[in-house]
């Protein structure tokens, strides 16, 4: 594929970018971390033409969202567009990515011999196609062998396990803004017990292909601006990291700029056509994720507690909402993190969108914390704010402070967490 063209901040002159939407039915380029990112193009058509000239596959499985597959003409779409390529389709996931449906998924592969994977929806998806890719290439056949061909945090599998690593090749075409299809981690939960278990997959998603078009059409606006949110949480949690560096603080500040005003704008869209907040927001998200992932830079406990609130039934956008005001007050007040999210709270108030809201919810610049800043952002897009609202109450809180540990990122947040009470801690203000 050729990179040159249009350029994101993530290439090396640091231009930046149009914050339009480019031409339909001229296709542009970038790479992030060896992956292409496509858009231009109607989805279907990128996808099309990569199958054959890029990937040469002819046995082409695709993922998809009922909610996607029913709600619109997507799915045929892209149907239409693969032809005799297309091997099979597997609809609806549950969310949070099932070992259950990835058994189901990873059979049906052997037996229809696919030779690249499609998905078509949210995170929940693209975390499946990466885990997916790597259940096909460690002959994975039952429920037992996630923990005994596998690794993940806390693997049971044999010391000298030789596990193989990711080999049938992904396409993704998102529809929100979670952004698992720039990383090499996903997270797959036990069936049985709830409990979410993280993979490195490895670089198996080759091909990302962004349609703004698609996911105004498609994505209801509450499920777009949730799943934004997990990208401000990206910015954030690389941001005030102790290990961040000059390049952490680069991709952070740039991705805040673009995806706070994007999702402001996306909220107050009562017609929900606003594609050019959609594309900005997209392009924002991948400086978001290149804020933790793409300098290895390791997030915090918003993301680790994250983690396992979202098997209790909770979009990884919503987890976010909820937690990461609370763990910026937590550190805030029990460690010596202030300094960088005074920072943060800075460079929110320079984004007029951001200020207007602050300034109605009557918050004063140098006066309110950062986690009083982010509180008043999720009250505006309307996401909420007690793990009570989503149904997380009594002892589920308690399994989730013990569930919370298995993340490494607990101990890599500022404030590190190492025992049940001090996660209880950080819950304590949003339980409701």
């Amino acid at each position: 594929m050729s990179t040159e063209t249009y350029r994101l901040a993530l290439t090396a002159d640091r231009t930046t970018p149009a914050l339009t939407p480019p031409s339909k039915f001229t296709e542009k380029f970038d790479i992030y971390n060896n992956c292409h990112i496509s858009y231009g193009l109607p989805f279907h058509q990128a996808v099309a033409k990569h199958v054959e000239s890029t990937f040469h596959a002819s046995r082409v499985y695709v993922m998809v969202s009922r909610t996607l597959a029913t709600g619109s003409t997507a799915l045929q779409d892209l149907k239409d567009a693969l032809g005799d390529k297309l091997a099979g389709v597997k609809m609806g996931l549950k969310a949070h990515t099932s070992w259950n449906d990835l058994l189901e998924m990873t059979l049906e592969c052997v037996e229809l011999k696919a030779d690249l994977i499609v998905t078509l929806g949210g995170g929940t998806l693209t975390d499946a196609a990466k885990l997916l890719s790597l259940t096909l290439a460690n002959d994975v056949k039952t429920l037992e062998d996630f923990h005994t061909k596998l690794r993940y945090i806390g693997s049971k599998a044999p010391a000298d396990l030789v596990v193989a690593p990711a080999k049938v090749p992904v396409i993704c075409v998102p529809t929100t803004l979670s952004g698992g299809e720039y990383t090499i981690i996903a997270g797959g939960t036990e069936d049985a017990t709830d409990k979410k278990y993280l993979f490195q997959g490895g670089r198996v998603i080759q091909l990302v292909v962004l349609d703004a078009d698609l996911c105004t059409q498609t994505t209801p606006k509450r499920l777009w601006v949730a799943s934004g949110f997990r990208a401000v949480d990206h910015c954030v949690e690389g941001y005030v990291s102790p290990l961040a560096n000059t390049a952490t603080e680069d991709h952070a500040i740039r991705g805040l700029k673009m995806i706070v005003p994007a999702l402001l704008r996306a909220q107050a869209d009562g017609n929900n056509k606003d594609v050019e907040a959609r594309f900005v927001a997209q392009i924002g998200c991948v400086e978001s994720v290149a804020a933790v992932a793409r300098v290895y830079t390791p997030a915090g406990a918003s993301h680790a507690i994250g983690h396992m609130l979202g098997p209790f039934g909770v979009s990884h956008g919503e987890t976010s909402a909820i937690l990461l005001p609370a763990v910026c007050e937590y550190n805030a007040k029990h460690g010596d993190n202030a300094g960088r999210q005074e920072e943060i709270a800075k460079v929110l108030w320079g984004i007029n969108e951001f200020r207007a809201v602050a300034e109605k919810r009557e918050l004063k610049e140098g006066k309110a914390s950062l986690g009083e800043m982010l509180r008043a952002m999720t009250r505006e897009l309307g996401l909420p704010e007690t793990l009570k609202e989503v149904g997380v109450e009594g002892e589920r809180v308690q399994k989730l402070a013990e569930y919370s540990l298995l993340d490494p990122w607990v101990k890599t947040n500022p404030v590190p967490l190492l025992n049940e009470e001090q996660v209880l801690k950080v819950l304590e203000p949003v339980i409701g």
